[in-house]
Parts: structure tokens; C-alpha cells; sequence
């Protein structure tokens, strides 16, 4: 009884913990390499449920309409650079209205399209039962989905000429430029690509969640804590904040309810940033 319990504390856990990586790492990649804070994150979450739901009625296997919402909010990502962000880096005020006020667009839309009421997806596989305890599978897939989501990021920043290129544009932009780099054009394929990394993890939520026009809200204040907790390192700040603040939640929450996770997951993240103003990562890299 004792064990059965455990087990299914640790996989609610690491739902909790690999809901928090997924939702937060297109973020991360786009303020981290861009120094943009795009308040239109959540509805990129959004636009990927429902690019998810659409492929599935059109016929498409729930999979493959995953990753196309991920590929067709990639390309979304790409014409919000050309059309608004790239002519506003480094006005940090103007960026943050901007991508508010697209994200009250991208809700009003898709309240006209799809409607306002809950929708979404069957969720796939079947029950994993562990004596009176079970859980979904794909809560197993979701959270193998997260571990491949990090070593695939960390990947493409360290073994692709993009991720190299990427990384010296956003530690010594002049000296980038010099060299010959295009800033304009990294910059463009980094936010394309956080805004699929973001609609990827709305595809795999969608699953799970009810899919509505405003349920971006529900999880970009999430993400914007566990992006500011982690600090300047993409992948490992992620993976260190979504780890401890996803835990924090998911505890509290099964010790009480989930209200209360939620506060404490709040506190957490404020005492974190009060003691280390550059985040979790940004203390490592000071003590390097």
C-alpha cells in the first residue's frame, strides 16, 4: 500500500514537473536568446491545443496533428517576428504591449472561429494499474515527452551551426556582427522556434486539459516563474526551476489542494528570486 502510494506521488510528481518544462521552454528560448518577453506565450500554448484539434478532425492521427500545430505555430512565430517583433528589440515596454495586445487578438479570433465553449481531443493509449492506484499512459508519455523536449533544445544549441550561432549572437552581439552574422535572421529562427516549442506543448496538453480560446492563462504565469527562477541557461534553468517549483506544487497540492500548490508554488518562486536575482542558473554560472 505504503509503495503503491509513493509510485503514484512521483508520477504526479513529474506530471506536475514535465507540464512545467513543456509549457515554459519556448519561452525560455526566446527570452533567453532574445531578451524578449512575449506576453502573447499563452495563446501560442492556445493556437497549438487548437491546431491539434484540427488536424484530428480533419482525419490526421492524433501524433502527426501534434507535431504539424507545433510546425504551423512555428510558421505563425516566424510572421509575428517579421511583422512586429523585429521592429521593436530593445524597447522592452513597447515589445511587452505589443505581444499583449496580440494576445488579445489571437483570443478574440479564436473565440470568432472556434467558438467560446470547451473543446479537445480523446486522450490515447490506455490505464496503467498499480495496485489501487492508476494513472493514463500518456501521463508516461507526457513525461517522456518533456526529457526528450530538453536533450533535443540542448542539442540544437550545442550541436548545430545555428545553436552556436545563436549563442554568440546573444553573449557578444558586436563582436557576432563583425564576424559577419546576421542577428536579424538568428533572432527570426529563434523566436520561430520557441513559438514551436510553445505550440508543441499545447498539442501535448490538449489531450489532457479543456481546450478554450483563453486557456493560455492559465499557464503563463507558470511559465514566466519558472523562466525568471531558472535564470540565463536555457535548458538546465528550465529543467533545475520546473524540477522545484513543479515538486513544490505538486506536493502542497496533495497534502492539501491544489489552491493552496498554487501559493506556494507563488512564494516559492518570490523567495528564489529575492535571494538569487539572476535565478538558479545565473548563481551556478557566478560561482563558475
Amino acid at each position: 500500500m505504503a509503495g503503491d502510494q509513493l509510485v503514484n506521488l512521483v508520477l504526479v510528481l513529474l506530471v506536475s514537473v514535465s507540464t512545467l518544462v513543456l509549457v515554459s521552454i519556448g519561452l525560455a528560448v526566446v527570452f533567453g536568446m532574445m531578451g524578449v518577453i512575449n506576453l502573447a506565450h499563452g495563446e501560442f500554448l492556445m493556437l497549438g491545443a487548437f491546431g491539434t484539434i484540427l488536424g484530428y478532425r480533419a482525419g490526421l492521427s492524433l501524433w502527426i496533428a501534434m507535431v504539424m500545430a507545433a510546425i504551423g505555430v512555428g510558421v505563425l512565430g516566424l510572421v509575428v517576428e517579421a511583422l512586429l517583433i523585429r521592429h521593436l528589440y530593445g524597447r522592452l515596454e513597447a515589445t511587452m504591449l505589443a505581444t499583449w495586445g496580440l494576445s488579445i487578438i489571437l483570443v478574440q479570433a479564436t473565440v470568432l472561429i472556434f467558438g467560446a465553449s470547451t473543446q479537445g481531443v480523446p486522450t490515447p493509449l490506455g490505464t496503467w494499474r498499480f495496485g489501487q492506484y492508476s494513472t493514463s499512459e500518456y501521463n508516461l508519455v507526457l513525461i517522456a515527452m518533456a526529457v526528450v523536449t530538453l536533450i533535443g533544445v540542448y542539442l540544437v544549441f550545442t550541436r548545430t551551426r545555428y545553436g552556436t550561432i545563436a549563442r554568440a549572437v546573444t553573449q557578444n552581439p558586436e563582436m557576432a556582427a563583425a564576424l559577419g552574422v546576421n542577428s536579424a535572421r538568428v533572432n527570426r529562427v529563434s523566436f520561430a522556434f520557441g513559438s514551436a516549442l510553445a505550440g508543441l506543448g499545447g498539442a501535448l496538453l490538449a489531450p489532457l486539459v479543456g481546450v478554450v480560446p483563453n486557456m493560455g492563462q492559465a499557464y503563463v504565469a507558470r511559465a514566466f516563474m519558472t523562466v525568471v527562477v531558472g535564470g540565463t541557461d536555457v535548458v538546465l534553468g528550465t529543467a533545475m526551476a520546473a524540477g522545484l517549483l513543479g515538486a513544490v506544487d505538486s506536493l502542497v497540492s496533495n497534502l492539501f489542494e491544489p489552491f493552496i500548490g498554487s501559493v506556494a508554488l507563488l512564494l516559492t518562486a518570490i523567495v528564489i528570486v529575492r535571494v538569487l536575482p539572476t535565478g538558479l542558473t545565473g548563481r551556478l554560472r557566478g560561482r563558475s
